[in-house]
């Protein structure tokens, strides 16, 4: 049985929430739009997410604030989480954002934290247990994966400019768009981090998950750019449901 029947990879800027955004908000529009159309889709069938991200795996709590970010936003992973705390990683405020753009209070969001500098052969691993850990789940699961790209496509981006960005980028909008499972695995970690890519390790995880969970997906690139000098994709997979799971 089919468990993890889609994926929603998204990146996660703070700026993806209107009130961090403030002057920013109509510049971004059309990523925000992109992220809230694939969480929505997630959410169609799937009313418990896994949400795979940066992060450290000792950060346990299920509420948390964009407070560190400009703006006290309270946003939360289950519907009765306890009251927010200060650890949760950016990647899981931004999933219990999209979480509660959904029109589903019922929905529940499971954390699972990628420890940046995970290497890719770990990162395949974590993915396999992560998908073995769900194949007794009854009901379908969305798998919504969080990262940017490189940070570093213009002289103005965080990482300054570096030319191997576009190419970078160019092939991960194309694995993702396939999906090329075997391409993302592949990505490589040192070239990642001299290029400030914040999306590697929960690109790896989310492929590595996927290989596991269907023989055979489907996939549409919703949207690709890089304002600011930061890429940002956005795709949605869906298993073709009627092949094997492997």
């Amino acid at each position: 049985m089919v468990v993890i029947v889609r994926v929603a990879v998204v990146p996660h800027p703070p700026i993806l929430v209107p009130e961090v955004a403030a002057g920013a908000a109509g510049e971004i529009a059309v990523l925000r739009e992109a992220c809230l159309v694939a969480a929505r889709a997630l959410a169609s069938d799937c009313r418990h997410w896994v949400a795979v991200g940066a992060g450290d795996p000792a950060a346990t709590g299920t509420a948390g604030t964009m407070r560190g970010y400009g703006a006290d936003v309270v946003v939360a992973l289950t519907p009765d989480s306890a009251p927010p705390r200060d650890d949760l990683p950016l990647s899981m405020l931004v999933a219990s954002w999209l979480r509660a753009q959904v029109d589903d209070p019922g929905l529940v969001v499971s954390p699972a934290p990628v420890p940046p500098g995970t290497t890719p052969a770990d990162c395949a691993r974590i993915g396999r247990e992560l998908a073995a850990g769900l194949a007794g789940t009854a009901e379908p699961v969305g798998l919504l994966v969080l990262g940017d790209g490189a940070a570093t496509h213009t002289v103005r981006a965080p990482g300054y400019f570096d030319p191997r960005a576009g190419g970078f980028d160019a092939r991960i909008a194309a694995a993702l768009a396939s999906p090329d499972l075997g391409a993302l695995l592949a990505v490589d970690a040192g070239l990642s981090d001299e290029l400030g890519v914040a999306g590697r390790e929960a690109w790896q995880v989310g492929a590595a998950v996927a290989q596991a969970s269907a023989s055979r997906w489907r996939g549409k690139l919703l949207h690709s750019a890089a304002p600011y000098g930061v890429a940002y994709h956005v795709a949605l997979w869906e298993a073709a449901l009627g092949e094997a799971a492997r």
